[in-house]
């Protein structure tokens, strides 16, 4: 853990599903120090409320004990949810950092300071367009945020790919969110390959060659470029006739349908957002790195090539955040990147 060098302006949770991650800010939005636990909201140490608070005063506690002045608190992720410890209603398209602040909630904490917590963003078409279904996503738009305020080029007009459990692709135009489409890729994968007929023929820790890896890898997400509408499910169970046949070794499976379902995707959201955007627009891959670099594989297979691979900027987005509610100045300086 880095010592505190530099005066806190800002206290800014991460608090998603699995995990709370705590960053203390200077004014200009550096990081000055930061921890993590496992106490995200489906495992909180104990139900409800008292959970929450539980989990808050265990990770900041002594950051906040004894100070002579109150340090401003935000929030975002699924902390605002439903299941959150307060719910933060989605804001709705067209988002930026100003519309979050101006939806936010607040939540006043047994440790005496008050925490504001950021919404979630809707996108609900109206009836009768091609995609006239609602969408939502919550903690994506954070580190939308600080990517948009790190490069501040690409607020014009950009796409970002989000990979993830479900992945988002997010059309950007004049520094606001203006629409978005999630792909429950990973959960699919997840599901695919421990809940279905497909897994018994994948086995645990089983050690495939990198290369060959690469290559089953290379054969699904080519498979999805070649598709025709409607082809998903037929494709996905060609993995288990693939691998009963013995055309792929049973290591290699799961790398073909990863290929697969990431084709599928970039195939699908890439069509959308230059549709969204009218023509080509730079593509951005924000995420943790070793799936960014499995989506920049597949898009190099696809003949895409991404702008940028970009890692955790959801720290900058709530500082951004913070600045929009008007809890902090905005930086005089502010670090790239």
């Amino acid at each position: 853990m880095e010592t505190v060098t530099a005066r806190p302006a800002l206290l800014a949770l991460d608090w998603g599903t699995s995990s709370l991650r705590a960053f203390l800010m200077d004014g200009r939005g550096t990081v000055v120090d930061q921890r993590a636990s496992a106490h995200g909201i489906q495992n909180l140490p104990a139900p409800g409320v008292a959970g929450f608070e539980q989990a808050f005063a265990a990770l900041c506690g002594d950051w906040l004990a004894g100070r002579q002045d109150s340090l401003p608190v935000v929030a975002g992720g699924m902390v605002g949810s439903a299941q959150g410890w307060r719910e933060a209603p989605y804001a709705s398209c067209p988002a930026d950092a100003q519309r979050l602040a101006e939806q936010a909630v607040t939540v006043d904490s047994a440790l005496g300071v008050r925490i504001l917590v950021a919404p979630g963003v809707l996108y609900d078409p109206p009836p009768g367009t091609a995609d006239g279904v609602p969408d939502v996503i919550r903690g994506e738009e954070i580190q939308i945020a600080g990517a948009l305020a790190d490069h501040p080029a690409w607020a014009a007009r950009s796409c970002m790919a989000m990979p993830g459990t479900h992945s988002k692709w997010v059309a950007i135009r004049d520094g606001r969110i203006e629409s978005f489409a999630t792909y429950m890729t990973g959960e699919l994968f997840a599901v695919l390959t421990t809940h279905s007929i497909l897994g018994r023929l994948m086995p645990e820790g089983a050690a495939a060659d990198a290369a060959a890896a690469d290559l089953a890898f290379a054969r699904g997400v080519q498979a999805a470029r070649e598709s025709r509408p409607g082809d998903l499910s037929h494709q996905i169970f060609a993995t288990r006739t693939l691998g009963l046949t013995r055309r792929l070794p049973p290591e290699l499976l799961k790398d073909y349908l990863s290929g697969l379902l990431i084709g599928h995707e970039l195939v699908s959201g890439t069509a959308r957002m230059q549709e969204a955007l009218d023509g080509d627009i730079p593509l951005l891959l924000i995420g943790e790195g070793a799936l960014c670099r499995r989506y920049g594989r597949a898009m190099e297979i696809l003949g895409l090539k991404p702008a940028a691979e970009i890692g955790n900027t959801a720290p900058r987005g709530l500082f951004q955040f913070a600045i929009a509610a008007g809890l902090i100045p905005p930086a005089k300086e502010t670090p790239n990147g």
